[in-house]
């Protein structure tokens, strides 16, 4: 076998090694046996994933239909964008589980068990960006454990969730600053 040493002292198989593996197990798909996790576990992982970026499209969406006020035009043109985003996620976690072998679970009944995030609706504009900070918050906080989960034994969920933690990280601070905004003091002491 003609392997070579990469640059961290693990070797590379040869091409015809690479070829024979891949003609193997065609039914598995992108799963490889070089596929670092347990594939069923993080399919169940990445369907709490869909079920939290859907319960944030139809808190965003709904947010962005209930907004009134003096001021709602700014915020309600940040709902929709958020909502946007988050249904953007949403495509590209389903995608995932479908590349894994799973069926992404867009079934209503026990969206709100299955997700990280609550969906609440919030009774003033006020209450409703207070609302999208938590949930953004709460993303934040689980999409980087699962990051770290992921590690290197899935580099492709861990870079998608690391590109959506990006995402709810700038969403966290869109609706800390309209929070500010709208109460009209800080909520950061450093």
């Amino acid at each position: 076998m003609n392997d070579t040493a990469s640059p961290s002292g693990r070797f590379l198989s040869d091409v015809q090694t690479l070829r024979e593996k891949a003609r193997q197990h065609l039914s598995d798909g992108a799963v490889t046996p070089a596929y670092g996790c347990d594939v069923n576990q993080t399919i169940d992982i990445l369907q709490t994933v869909l079920a939290t970026e859907i319960v944030c499209v139809l808190r965003y969406t709904m947010h962005a239909i209930a907004a009134t006020g003096i001021s709602s035009e700014a915020v309600r043109k940040e709902f929709v964008e958020h909502a946007r985003e988050e249904q953007e996620h949403m495509t590209a976690v389903a995608e995932r589980i479908s590349q894994l072998g799973g069926r992404p679970n867009f079934n209503p009944e026990g969206l709100a068990t299955r997700s990280a995030s609550e969906y609440s609706e919030g009774e003033t504009l006020v209450d409703m960006i207070r609302e999208n900070l938590v949930a953004e918050r709460i993303a934040v906080e689980h999409y980087r454990e699962l990051t770290g989960f992921f590690a290197e034994h899935d580099p492709t969920t861990r870079v998608m969730l690391e590109g959506i933690l990006g995402t709810e990280e700038e969403h966290a601070s869109d609706m800390h600053d309209l929070l500010v905004a709208h109460e009209g003091k800080p909520m950061l002491s450093h």
